[in-house]
């Protein structure tokens, strides 16, 4: 009999952006969370009724609109609250709008966070415990989800299969995520298998084999 893992997760992709929206929940109580709602409610919702998950909270990795843009929506069609970025990202929510205008994203809202988080918090989800990680350098706010009962990490846009995320829009920058990686990320183990916010996804392991930006072997040359 195979033994049922205390998580499970669904990506959902949202927006033009195909952002990896996560529905991720708790299988012994069924409650879960949606991480990064950047669009499409609806599906959303509809894959949360497929699975019988009942969703407590949202959790927010970063405040760019394809991340973000519904989760102003989501928070009051539930009465449910949202927890992340970190506060540095206030200056991403209040572009969200313009932003999302900018991008053929219409729905897109700023909202408030009912907790900001900081390097080290926790958060819960159903009976589940995820490390906060604070990793600046995409943006200044963005933080990264860790479960480590089954080794599995949400990103966002901080790291990806084969890639990393772009430091170049305003209140980014290069050398930053790449400490965030390395110092925040690499820790966490490199059996660690991590769901990016867009493409398909891998681990840590194999990014510091494989990855041309980050890679053990690369990171030693420069």
């Amino acid at each position: 009999m195979t033994e049922k893992l205390p998580l499970q997760a669904v990506i959902v992709p949202v927006t033009p952006f195909q952002q990896n929206c996560s529905l991720v929940w708790c299988t012994n109580s069924m409650r879960g969370a949606v991480v990064d709602p950047g669009g499409e409610i609806d599906r959303l919702l509809d894959a949360a009724e497929e699975h019988g998950v009942t969703i407590e909270k949202i959790l927010v990795t970063h405040a760019h609109s394809d991340h973000a843009g519904a989760v102003a929506d989501l928070a009051e069609k539930l009465s449910i609250p949202v927890e992340g970025p970190n506060r540095a990202d206030q200056f991403w929510i209040d572009r969200i709008e313009d932003s999302g205008k900018k991008y053929d994203m219409p729905w897109c809202r700023a909202f408030t966070p009912d907790r900001w988080l900081e390097h080290g918090d926790t958060a819960t989800v159903g009976d589940l415990t995820f490390d906060v990680a604070h990793c600046p350098g995409h943006t200044p706010g963005h933080v990264v989800f860790f479960h480590s009962g089954t080794k599995i990490a949400f990103v966002g846009d901080v790291i990806f299969q084969g890639s990393i995320g772009r430091s170049d829009f305003p209140m980014g920058d290069h050398a930053t995520l790449i400490r965030s990686i390395t110092e925040r990320l690499w820790p966490m183990g490199d059996d660690v298998t991590f769901v990016p916010g867009h493409g398909s996804p891998s681990t840590f392991g194999r990014e510091r084999q494989t990855n041309p930006f980050v890679a053990d072997k690369v990171l030693a040359r420069s």
